[in-house]
């Protein structure tokens, strides 16, 4: 299980220097929907590998606050990572004229953050 999580470590840093590199376009080229799935893929990559590495396959279906929930059991130190604001929804059809891409960049935020943290923690490197 652990080639699998750090296969799903990989994806989600993929997934986050895509996000990252739409977050740089100017503002009115930011394709909203790019950032929202791939910041939700990342977070929910760097979720799944961390449940794997301790011998927790988690069902296809599970949702991220799912995932989370049980990440904090394993580590209550996961509760510093917030997904307060996470209203992420990859398939919503989103006008990209009438939003602002800093109200997209909060799922990016989140994705950073569990890399951040699970850099500190040494789990990945």
């Amino acid at each position: 299980m652990k080639e699998k999580a750090v296969e799903l470590f990989k994806e989600a840093l993929q997934k986050l220097r895509e996000a990252n590199d739409e977050l740089c376009r100017p503002e009115e080229d930011v394709v909203t929907s790019l950032v929202c799935s791939n910041s939700h893929a990342a977070i929910e990559s760097y979720l799944k590998g961390f449940l794997m590495l301790h011998a927790i396959i988690p069902r296809d279906d599970e949702t991220i606050a799912g995932l989370y929930e049980q990440c904090k059991a394993i580590n209550s130190l996961f509760e510093q990572v917030h997904l307060s604001g996470f209203e992420c929804n990859a398939h919503k059809d989103e006008s990209r004229f009438g939003n602002k891409s800093s109200k997209f960049s909060r799922c990016f935020d989140i994705a950073d953050s569990l890399d951040t943290f699970l850099r500190r923690e040494k789990i990945i490197a």
